[in-house]
């Protein structure tokens, strides 16, 4: 049976990984809305052939993928693309700490307003699965292993969005029969990761430009870094996987790596795999909302999802940088 997608933020690095796999797969319609605020129809171009469509045009055609340019932000739009479909996949965010501290509410807009928009459109659409993005930003500052059922304190106008837009995928749920599933990602990276903010992207590219790594705080925070692909196969089984509707998971990998560490086994990948020379990491200040310590416990994804992540931080660093060198001049500012 062809399954209709919706996937917001499609032209992102999530996003067209997602796209990617199931234009392989070659059976199902794919829907992509984008604001091109950080991906673009060339990043696109590179994962499908792709049609797009304007806002007056119907969402599910004969194209096996289709582009509207939009934001999330106008509910019309989210009414219009999400009629027809089977699933959405909640991509499209106001991304990073950073941003929300400089403008909380643009950040509020983005990520709560935006998830809003399409929840209701979702539920007076009937839309099968929900699947929203969300972070491990809303527990904020607190003794991991990240859970669940932890009590949130998020540190940043982030973190407060994400904890808010879970808490309306919830309500939805329970008042309205929306099937959700929030998916708390874990620090994402991979092939595709090119115009990504976070760190081991940012590194890679900085390194390629002779430049040096520049590490907020000494070096000791820690984060659960989380190939791509282990992450899209998450994506496909909070599809797929009957009776979670409503539920929360934890999406990483559930081993803790202080920055310094990643550093570390990133320089000698690259040392490996390239000519690299004099690049060494340098400490700045610590940030404003960053936490401190970020791991997850993800025993409730494997009890209800029957997943877990498979591929090691060196496999997946590796495999990494070797996308990063197969088009080394694109990357290298």
């Amino acid at each position: 049976m062809v399954r209709k997608w919706l996937i917001t933020g499609g032209c992102g690095f999530i996003g067209r990984s997602l796209v990617k796999q199931l234009v392989d797969e070659g059976w199902h319609q794919i829907c992509v809305i984008d604001n091109l605020s950080v991906g673009s129809r060339e990043d696109l171009g590179e994962v499908c052939r792709y049609q797009e469509i304007g806002p007056g045009e119907p969402s599910v055609g004969s194209a096996t993928v289709q582009l509207l340019i939009a934001d999330i932000l106008d509910p019309d739009t989210a009414m219009r693309i999400t009629k027809n479909r089977d699933v959405i996949v909640h991509l499209a965010a106001n991304t990073g700490v950073p941003a929300s501290v400089q403008n909380p509410r643009k950040d509020c807009m983005a990520n709560v307003i935006g998830t809003i928009n399409y929840l209701e459109a979702a539920r007076k659409n009937g839309v099968r699965r929900f699947v929203f993005a969300s972070s491990g930003a809303p527990a904020g500052n607190c003794e991991p292993p990240i859970h669940e059922e932890i009590a949130p304190h998020p540190i940043s106008p982030y973190g407060a969005g994400k904890l808010a837009a879970e808490g309306y995928c919830s309500a939805y749920y329970h008042s309205f029969g929306l099937e959700t599933v929030a998916l708390r990602f874990g620090n994402v990276y991979g092939p595709l990761s090119s115009k990504k903010t976070s760190v081991i992207a940012k590194f890679i590219k900085r390194a390629l430009a002779g430049k040096p790594l520049e590490i907020y705080g000494d070096g000791s925070q820690t984060r659960d870094f989380i190939y791509i692909a282990d992450l899209v196969t998450a994506i496909r089984r909070a599809v797929d996987v009957e009776g979670i509707g409503g539920e929360t998971f934890q999406i990483a990998t559930a081993r803790e790596t202080t920055v310094s560490e990643m550093t570390k086994k990133l320089l000698n990948c690259l040392k490996i795999q390239t000519d690299l020379g004099d690049v060494y990491p340098v400490c700045l200040p610590e940030r404003v909302g960053d936490v401190k310590r970020n791991f997850s416990d993800t025993r409730k994804a494997l009890k209800y999802m029957d997943w877990q992540a498979s591929i090691g931080m060196d496999e997946g660093l590796r495999k990494t940088v070797t996308w990063f060198l197969n088009d080394r001049e694109r990357f290298v500012a």
